[in-house]
């Protein structure tokens, strides 16, 4: 299970000032759910899949801009009041993964689509799942020039070109078009309705740090929140994590020091590096605070519940027991997911955006976190970056493109109709919009939730403010259709 987990997380080099970091250190990943929650959701989507005969760019006219893909897009007839109705069209922006990970994750369509009447469309995004361009995963993937067509910026004229084809295709025309996206497909979302407003009448942007770029949030901000929600869980437990890493160290540079803390752990193979047993460790937590599976407060009762049985590192194993959750097994094969960059599909196409444009400078400090301080080296990163893909990246240009400095004097000017909604136990709402700039520019937060929690479908067992929540979110964009409706007739 910990190798499906880790999938979740993206492998950063880094330099720091000082050291040489030999295999870097690992910064969580958006994604909307952790693995361990995408296996709760199972359910059967009434639906058609297309291909969309998509333009490889958007933005030149040499000839071969004018070369095509297939860009895959999904739809669900079953609840839809058709177009003479005017019933809305439900838009899911996919991000990082396939569409079929995608739509099963994004509940919040379907569970009110009976509501609203509503037409579901889910799309892909390109260099993703099967919407791939030159004719296979591992061509588009092969270097930077191949990869080159390969942003948000793209990603949205994608959507834009769909969208209305659909319109034309289903006869849509007076159909309002509202978006949803989460984590990375909620930076979509938003960024959408500021540039294509007269496509996408509203957005949902859930657990979405639009902020997290160009020095407008804090570094240190992602570690700051996952140390608050341990500390607020249990004192005794944040402590014991912020002490550990010196015991970890301590017993690293003894003789033998990395079969001692292989055999402690029961890790299959002998660690190379105590820094990959730290990185682990260190998504233990942060995968606790962000997606809560497992939960700070399973983690914490694990390691203190150990604390008068073993000594700190055995405490610190109680939670690695059960994040791996790997009983059957006599040992845990933490490098073997942990040691290099993840080489899926998937895994190549993140990688390269991480280093092109989503440049999130995450880092650590010492103050207020249990964590050891490893500050963020931007020219560090980008030199590593320049290293592996040839390209220089330009960590400005979401800030440029999109905005974000300044956002409560400038998005109230002239942006509309978007929903930020974030969880404050979730460390990327640290680069969320947290307070409303405007009557329509509504920031919706609540203190329990997790990363993108409410676009996830409903359960039986779903606390009384999460379903406060959505009932909240679903009457703001019932407005948006009627005001939509209204002005329709006056038109």
């Amino acid at each position: 299970m910990h190798v499906l987990i880790l999938k979740w997380f993206f492998l950063i080099i880094f330099l720091n000032t000082s050291t040489i970091c030999v295999l870097g250190s690992k910064f969580p990943r958006l994604g909307i759910v952790s693995q361990n929650t995408k296996t709760k959701y199972h359910d059967h989507i009434v639906n058609i899949s297309y291909y969309f005969t998509q333009k490889l760019d958007h933005f030149n006219y040499n000839p071969e801009s004018y070369i095509t893909f297939k860009q895959r897009y999904v739809i669900d007839f079953k609840n839809w009041d058709g177009s003479k109705s005017g019933a809305p069209i439900f838009v899911w922006f996919n991000a990082e993964s396939s569409l079929e990970e995608g739509i099963v994750a994004a509940g919040f369509l379907k569970d009110n689509a009976l509501y609203f009447g509503a037409l579901l469309v889910y799309i892909e995004h390109r260099y993703y799942g099967k919407s791939f361009p030159f004719g296979s995963s591992e061509e588009a993937l092969r270097n930077a020039s191949t990869m080159g067509y390969f942003n948000s910026a793209q990603a949205l004229a994608d959507y834009a070109d769909i969208l209305l084809h659909v319109k034309k295709v289903f006869n849509a025309h007076d159909c309002p078009i509202i978006v949803y996206g989460g984590s990375y497909g909620g930076m979509l979302a938003a960024w959408f309705r500021l540039k294509y407003p007269h496509i996408a009448y509203g957005a949902l942007a859930s657990s979405a740090p639009i902020l997290y770029f160009d020095g407008v949030a804090p570094k240190y901000g992602y570690y700051y929140i996952v140390s608050k929600d341990f500390r607020k869980i249990s004192k005794s437990c944040y402590y014991t994590i912020q002490k550990s890493w010196y015991d970890i160290d301590e017993i690293a540079k003894k003789p033998h020091g990395l079969s001692i803390l292989s055999k402690r752990f029961k890790i299959c193979k002998k660690l190379k590096n105590v820094e990959v047993l730290k990185d682990h460790l260190k998504n233990i937590y942060s995968v606790g605070a962000q997606y809560n599976q497992p939960s700070v407060e399973s983690i914490c009762h694990a390691i203190n519940n150990a604390a008068n049985k073993t000594d700190k590192i055995g405490q610190i194993f109680e939670a690695f027991t059960l994040f791996n959750q790997l009983s059957n097994f006599s040992c845990y094969d933490i490098e073997g997911s942990d040691n290099a960059i993840d080489q899926s599909q998937d895994g190549k196409a993140w990688n390269w955006q991480t280093c092109s444009e989503i440049i999130n400078p995450i880092g650590t400090e010492k103050d207020a976190s249990m964590f050891q301080p490893r500050p963020f080296n931007m020219k560090n990163y980008l030199n590593l970056c320049k290293h592996q893909y040839g390209i220089i990246p330009v960590p400005h240009w979401i800030t440029t493109y999109y905005g974000g400095q300044d956002i409560k004097l400038v998005f109230k000017r002239f942006a509309s109709n978007i929903i930020f909604s974030n969880g404050l136990k979730d460390p990327y709402s640290s680069g969320g919009v947290l307070e409303s700039l405007s009557t329509s520019l509504i920031a919706i937060t609540t203190v329990n939730g997790s990363h993108c929690l409410d676009i996830l479908p409903a359960q039986h067992s779903d606390p009384k403010w999460l379903i406060h929540q959505r009932h909240v979110e679903i009457n703001i964009i019932a407005s948006w259709i009627a005001e939509y409706q209204a002005d329709r007739l006056i038109c």
